[in-house]
C-alpha cells in the first residue's frame, strides 16, 4: 500500500451539487474542483471541496445524477489572498466511482501533534479538545489537519506533547462560525475532523 494512503485516507460518498471548475495545473496535468454533499445521521449536510485530476472525470463533465463515491486523501494549504478562511481542507481524489447505499463520510490519519492541544468547554457543557495533526505527505511536505475530540477522549488527549504521534479515525465536517475585522462582522465556514477515535500510538 501507499506509505502516503496508510496514514492519510479519505472515503466520501454524497451527491455532487454542481459541475466541476478548471482550479490550477501541476506538471502538465489540470485538475478540477466540485462540491460533494455528505449528510450526517443527525441529517446535518456538509459540503465537502473535492479536488480531481481531468483524467478521473468523464469525458464532458460529470458525473451522473445519484451518489459517488470518493476515495482519497485530505489536504490543507494556506489561502494567502486575505479572502475567505487562512486554512483550506480539501479532499484530493483517487478513485471517483459510482456510490452505492446511503451517504459516508470516514477519514483515517495517522500524524503528530505540532501544537499544543486546547481543552474548552462548549456552551451546553461538552468538553471538547481542539488539536492540530501533522500528517505526512511526499517530498517532505505537511498537512495540518484541525482535529476536535470529545468528552473522555479530549481529556485524554489534552495534555499530549508536540511530537506525540496520534492516529485519529472519524469524519470532516463543516461548522459556520463569525470573524469580525476592523468592527465588520463576516460569516464563515470552517472544516475541521471530528474524531470517533483517537489515541496515541
Amino acid at each position: 500500500m501507499d506509505e502516503v494512503f496508510a496514514t492519510n485516507r479519505a472515503e466520501l460518498c454524497g451527491t455532487v451539487t454542481a459541475l466541476p471548475r478548471y482550479s490550477h495545473e501541476s506538471r502538465g496535468i489540470r485538475f478540477f474542483t466540485f462540491p460533494l454533499r455528505t449528510r450526517r445521521l443527525s441529517g446535518t449536510a456538509d459540503t465537502v471541496n473535492i479536488v480531481a485530476r481531468e483524467s478521473l472525470l468523464p469525458s464532458g463533465g460529470l458525473l451522473e445524477a445519484g451518489p459517488v463515491r470518493i476515495t482519497g486523501e485530505l489536504r490543507s494549504f494556506n489561502n494567502k489572498s486575505g479572502v475567505g478562511n487562512r486554512l483550506v481542507l480539501t479532499i484530493f481524489a483517487r478513485e471517483i466511482a459510482p456510490g452505492e447505499g446511503g451517504d459516508e463520510n470516514h477519514i483515517a490519519l495517522t500524524g503528530a501533534v505540532c501544537k499544543e492541544p486546547t481543552l474548552r468547554v462548549t456552551p451546553m457543557g461538552r468538553e471538547i479538545c481542539d488539536i492540530i495533526l501533522a500528517v505526512a505527505r511526499r517530498y517532505r511536505r505537511s498537512d495540518y489537519i484541525p482535529v476536535i475530540a470529545w468528552g473522555q477522549q479530549a481529556r485524554d488527549v489534552a495534555d499530549a506533547p508536540v511530537g506525540t504521534q496520534l492516529a485519529v479515525r472519524g469524519r470532516l465536517q463543516s461548522r459556520e462560525y463569525t470573524k469580525v475585522i476592523d468592527g465588520e462582522s463576516f460569516q464563515r465556514l470552517a472544516f475541521e475532523v471530528s474524531a470517533a477515535d483517537i489515541f496515541p500510538l
